[in-house]
């Protein structure tokens, strides 16, 4: 693909990399050479990045490969985590969290406090559809680094689900794909909406395709939307065209590709990037 002018700064809050020896169940999968170049080519100058979600195996090896071939590339590494309980909301799911148990290769709340405090890691990222919710003790733990959670928002977690597990805390929640994965408008609206009730509840932009609730929370929401690639599985060329054919101001698209980011991720911020 042609490499892209636009002008603007561009921080990605969603990309995938795999670390060594790992083979994804699904997805496409590059290199972290080629990652890089696709970043570069659309004018992407630091991107978030980490493993893929893989159930019933733990995330420590995954997590520090990804850290590992971070280094002197332009990509930030978020720890990805996971958890023993369901969403109670039903009697199968009230069942399971009464007698679940952490087991080997769940997350710990000495966990989250190693990769708090190891300078490798800036934030952590959930699938609940692979790996469900964190239990009580490691949501204190997050609340007690702050750092950002990245959490993939969709059919299988839907904005009412995160609003009842993870939203209304003391860290930030970005929700991936606006909430609507895949291409639901109406969890789209709905998590928009959930914006009025939590301050620190973030959007991300990957996979969403529709104009009208991207243009809606960035006009109503202007500081609460974030950009991200879902790359490798879109070129970052794609997502990145999607955001600039938008029919908003050049203002909110500046918020939209770096601003909002930065202000809720330091690693992304222009004095980090010149730090690394």
């Amino acid at each position: 693909m042609l490499e892209l002018e636009h002008g603007f700064r561009i921080v990605d809050v969603y990309a995938r990399l795999i670390p060594e020896r790992e083979t994804p169940a699904e997805g496409r999968t590059i290199s972290p050479d080629r990652l890089e170049r696709e970043m570069h080519q659309a004018g992407i100058t630091r991107s978030i990045v980490f493993p893929p979600a893989t159930a019933g195996t733990g995330y420590v090896a995954p997590n520090n490969g990804v850290a590992r071939r971070s280094v002197d590339r332009p990509f930030v590494a978020f720890a990805r985590i996971n958890g023993t309980r369901e969403p109670e909301t039903t009697a199968t799911g009230r069942l399971r969290n009464a007698v679940s148990r952490r087991a080997d290769h769940h997350t710990t709340p000495a966990d989250i406090e190693r990769y708090a405090y190891d300078d490798r890691f800036h934030g952590f990222v959930l699938d609940p559809t692979v790996d469900d919710y964190p239990d009580e003790e490691v949501l204190a733990a997050l609340e007690d680094v702050e750092l950002p959670l990245i959490v993939r928002g969709g059919a299988d977690a839907p904005p009412a689900v995160l609003a009842e597990t993870l939203l209304g805390r003391s860290f930030p929640v970005v929700v991936a794909h606006f909430g609507g994965h895949p291409l639901d408008r109406s969890l789209m609206t709905e998590m928009i909406d959930l914006l009025e009730r939590y301050d620190d509840c973030y959007l991300e932009t990957s996979f969403v395709r529709y104009r009208d609730p991207l243009e809606r929370a960035l006009r109503e929401h202007p500081d609460r939307v974030l950009f991200g690639s879902a790359s490798p599985a879109c070129h970052p060329d794609v997502a990145v065209m999607e955001i600039l054919t938008l029919d908003v101001s050049e203002d909110l698209l500046r918020r939209a590709f770096s601003k909002n980011a930065c202000r809720v991720i330091d690693a992304l911020a222009p004095n980090a990037e010149s730090r690394n």
